[in-house]
C-alpha cells in the first residue's frame, strides 16, 4: 500500500487524510496477524485457546515497557548531546516558532556531531519528546530546507509516530522469538499430546500444518506490514511539516541535497534506522527489497512534495 500516482496539484490535508486511513487499515491488518499468530501458537503447543489473549496482553506490556525507555536508548546510541540555546541560537528559533505554529510544547533540542545530513524526533508523547539533528544538516542545508526537516520531525512528535513504531518494531521482534520457540518446542515433542490426539483424527493434522505455517509466517507479514506502516508515517509527517511550513519546496530541497549526500553518518544501526529523517543504512535497493526499507524512495517523496 504505497502512494498514489498524482499529475496535478494535491491539497495537503487530502494527502494528510490519505496517509491517515491508509495507516489505520496497515494497523488492522497488523493486529489480526498478531491475534492470528496467538492462536496458532497456543494450538500448536495445546495450550487452550482461551489463553490467546492473555500472549497478547504480554506481547503489548513489552511494547509498553519499550515505549517508556526507548528515548533515551535512541538519543544515547545516535551519540546525541543535548544543547541551550545559547549554543545553538539559530537552531532553537526554528524550532520554537514551529512548535508556536503546531502548538507543541518546546522539545528538548540535541545535536549529534556527523556531517552527515540527518535528523529524528523521539519520546513518548509531546511533552516528553527530542529532536535531534546532525552538524552536517545545519551546515549543508539553507534555513528554509532546515526549517522543512525539523517541521517534518515535529509532526512526527504531533502525530504520536513514536508510539505507533515503538509498538510495531516490539510486536514483530516478539512474533519472531515467538515463533522461533514454537518450531523449536515442536521439534523437540512439546505438545505432542496434541499432535498425538491430532493424528487420530483426519482434520486434526491438517490443522497443525496449517498452524506451522501461520506461526512461521507471521513474523514476515508483520514486519512487511510494520514497514508499510512506517513508510505511510513518512508521507505523513512530510505532508504534514510541508502544511506546518506552508513552503513545501523546502522539505523537497532537503530531499534532494540529502539524497545527493554521499556522507554515511556513523552512529546509525539497524535498530534506530526507522527513527531518522532519511534511512543512513538505504542503498539503492529493488522493488522487492522496498517492501522490508523503513522509509519510501526520496525520489518519490519529492515527487510528492513538488505536487503538492
Amino acid at each position: 500500500m504505497e502512494s498514489p500516482s498524482y499529475d496535478h496539484p494535491v491539497l495537503i490535508y487530502d494527502r494528510i487524510d490519505s496517509n491517515r486511513r491508509k495507516t489505520w487499515l496497515l494497523l488492522v491488518g497488523f493486529f489480526l496477524i498478531t491475534a492470528g499468530a496467538s492462536i496458532a501458537l497456543s494450538y500448536i503447543m495445546g495450550l487452550p485457546l482461551g489463553l490467546s489473549p492473555i500472549i497478547i496482553v504480554v506481547v503489548l506490556l513489552f511494547a509498553a515497557f519499550s515505549y517508556f525507555g526507548s528515548a533515551s536508548v535512541a538519543l544515547s546510541v545516535s551519540g546525541a548531546k543535548a544543547v541551550e540555546e545559547s549554543q545553538e541560537p539559530q537552531l532553537y528559533r526554528l524550532v520554537e516558532n514551529l512548535c508556536i505554529g503546531a502548538g507543541l510544547p518546546m522539545p528538548k533540542v540535541h545535536v549529534i556531531e556527523d556531517g552527515s545530513m540527518n535528523a529524528f524526533a523521539t519520546g513518548r508523547d509531546p511533552e516528553h519528546a527530542s529532536i535531534a539533528v546532525t552538524r552536517g544538516l545545519m551546515q549543508k542545508l539553507d534555513r528554509r530546507e532546515l526549517e522543512g526537516v525539523l517541521a517534518h520531525e515535529l509532526s512526527h512528535i504531533g502525530n504520536r509516530d513514536t508510539l505507533v513504531m515503538t509498538t510495531l518494531v516490539v510486536l514483530v521482534g516478539v512474533l519472531a522469538l515467538t515463533a522461533d520457540l514454537a518450531l523449536r518446542l515442536t521439534w523437540f515433542g512439546a505438545g505432542s499430546r496434541r499432535s498425538y490426539r491430532d493424528k487420530n483424527s483426519k482434520g486434526g493434522g491438517i490443522l497443525m500444518i496449517v498452524a506451522l505455517v501461520a506461526v512461521i509466517l507471521a513474523p514476515i507479514a508483520a514486519r512487511i506490514i510494520a514497514f508499510a506502516v512506517s513508510r505511510q508515517r513518512e508521507y505523513l509527517a512530510d505532508a504534514s511539516g510541508a502544511l506546518l511550513t506552508r513552503y513545501p519546496a523546502g522539505l523537497a530541497g532537503a530531499l534532494e541535497k540529502i539524497g545527493g549526500d554521499a556522507d554515511p553518518l556513523d552512529a546509525a544501526t539497524k535498530a534506530t534506522e526507522h527513527l531518522y529523517f532519511v534511512n543512513p543504512l538505504a542503498a539503492h535497493k529493488s522493488a522487492l527489497n522496498n517492501l522490508f526499507s523503513t522509509h519510501p524512495p526520496i525520489e518519490e517523496r519529492i515527487r510528492l512534495l513538488r505536487a503538492m
